[in-house]
C-alpha cells in the first residue's frame, strides 16, 4: 500500500513507520528538517511542511492513505503560535491536501486533550462522545488545537474525504529519540535527577500499541468515527514503582502535593529558561495530574481489535531501548 505519513521523525512516527515497512508497504515521509529517527528506515523522504498546502500535495500525490501525526505539543501555552499553526493550519492543510490528491482515506491522529478533560458537572469515564474543549481562554492552547484541528479535519472531510480520527493518551515505549516528555522523566528516574514525585495520576498507553490502532483505523475503522486509544490509569508513584523494579533504582522518597508544586512553577519557569529547555511542571502538566477522569477503549476494541499490554512490558522495553541508545547512566536495568 503507497502510504504517506506526516510528523514520522516523531515518537509515535518512527514506530509507525518502522512498522509499515515492516509489513511491506511504500512509506512516504513528509519531513522539514529533522530526521535523526529515521536513519537506516528504507522510506521515500519528501521535503515538506504542514503549514504549506502546496508542499503537502506534492507530497501526496500518488498516496492511496495519509496518516497525519504532524503536531506540536506543548505544557507551556503557545507564545509563538506554533502550536496553533502546525495543529490547526497544519491539520487543515494535510485533509485538504488529501482531498484534492484523490487519497483513499486519512487517518488523524488527534489526542485525548481535545476532550473537555476539566469540565465541571461531567462524571463517569471519558469515550468518544464526551464534549470537546471549547476553542477560548482559559482552556489550554494545546488543549484547543488539538479539538480545534480535528474540527478542520471534519470540516474538509464533510465535502468527501474518508476519515478516521484517533485520540492517544500520554505515549511511552522504545524508539524515543526525542526523549519524548514521559521519556525524559523515566530517565531522570534512573539517573536520580528528579527531585521529587508529584502526586497525581494519568493514562499512559504503549507507543506500539497506539501504531497497531493506527494500521487497524487505516483498515478497519469507520469513516467518520473516533476512537480513544488509551492505555493504563495509573498514580505517578506507581509509574516511579514500576521503573525501580526495571533499574533497581530506587525514585525520591519525596511525593509533593499538586498544589506546593505549583508554588514552584516560577521557579521551574526560570531554571527551564536558563536551561533552554521545558520546565519540569507547569500549570498545565500539574493540572493534567489532577484530572480524576479515566478513559474507555472498548469501541477501539471492538472495531479496530484494539488491546493494551501491561505497563510492566512498556518500561522494560522502554529502558531497554535507552540502554541500546547509550542513554542510561553506568546502573544497568535489572532482568
Amino acid at each position: 500500500m503507497r502510504v504517506v505519513v506526516t510528523g514520522a521523525s516523531g515518537h509515535v512516527g518512527c514506530n509507525l513507520v518502522r512498522t509499515l515497512v515492516a509489513r511491506g508497504d511504500q512509506v512516504k515521509v513528509v519531513v522539514r528538517s529533522r530526521t535523526t529517527a529515521l536513519e537506516g528506515v528504507d522510506v521515500e523522504r519528501v521535503p515538506g511542511d504542514v503549514r504549506d498546502a502546496a508542499s503537502l500535495r506534492a507530497a501526496f500525490a500518488g498516496a492511496e492513505v495519509v496518516m497525519h501525526l504532524a503536531a506540536v505539543i506543548s505544557i507551556t501555552g503557545d507564545p509563538s503560535g506554533e502550536v496553533r499553526a502546525v495543529n490547526v493550519l497544519g491539520a487543515h492543510n494535510a485533509a485538504e491536501a488529501a482531498l484534492a490528491c484523490g487519497v483513499r482515506r486519512m487517518v488523524h491522529c488527534s489526542s485525548v486533550h481535545a476532550f473537555d478533560l476539566y469540565r465541571r458537572g461531567l462524571e463517569g469515564p471519558i469515550d468518544e462522545t464526551w464534549p470537546r474543549v471549547p476553542d477560548y481562554p482559559p482552556h489550554f492552547a494545546y488543549d484547543r488545537s488539538k479539538a480545534a484541528g480535528e474540527q478542520a479535519v471534519r470540516e474538509v472531510a464533510a465535502r468527501g474525504l474518508e476519515v478516521v480520527v484517533l485520540h492517544p493518551s500520554g505515549v511511552v515505549g522504545p524508539y524515543d529519540f526525542g526523549p519524548s516528555r514521559m521519556g525524559r522523566v523515566l530517565l531522570q528516574l534512573q539517573r536520580r535527577t528528579l527531585p521529587s514525585l508529584v502526586e497525581g495520576a494519568f493514562d499512559f498507553v504503549d507507543v506500539r500499541d497506539v501504531v497497531d490502532g493506527l494500521i487497524a483505523a487505516r483498515e478497519r475503522g469507520t469513516p467518520g468515527e473516533s476512537y480513544l486509544l488509551t492505555g493504563n490509569h495509573v498514580k505517578i508513584a506507581e509509574l516511579a514503582a514500576a521503573a525501580q523494579a526495571i533499574t533497581g533504582v530506587k525514585p525520591p522518597r519525596m511525593s509533593t502535593p499538586i498544589w506546593v508544586a505549583r508554588l514552584g512553577v516560577p521557579f521551574f519557569a526560570a531554571v527551564g529558561k536558563v536551561q533552554r529547555a521545558e520546565p519540569l511542571y507547569t500549570h498545565e502538566s500539574l493540572t493534567v495530574l489532577q484530572s480524576k477522569h479515566k478513559f474507555v477503549w472498548t469501541k477501539a476494541q471492538r472495531d479496530l481489535g484494539y488491546s493494551v499490554r501491561p505497563l510492566a512490558d512498556t518500561l522494560r522495553d522502554t529502558y531497554a531501548w535507552f540502554e541500546s541508545a547509550g542513554l542510561l547512566t553506568s546502573r544497568r536495568p535489572a532482568a
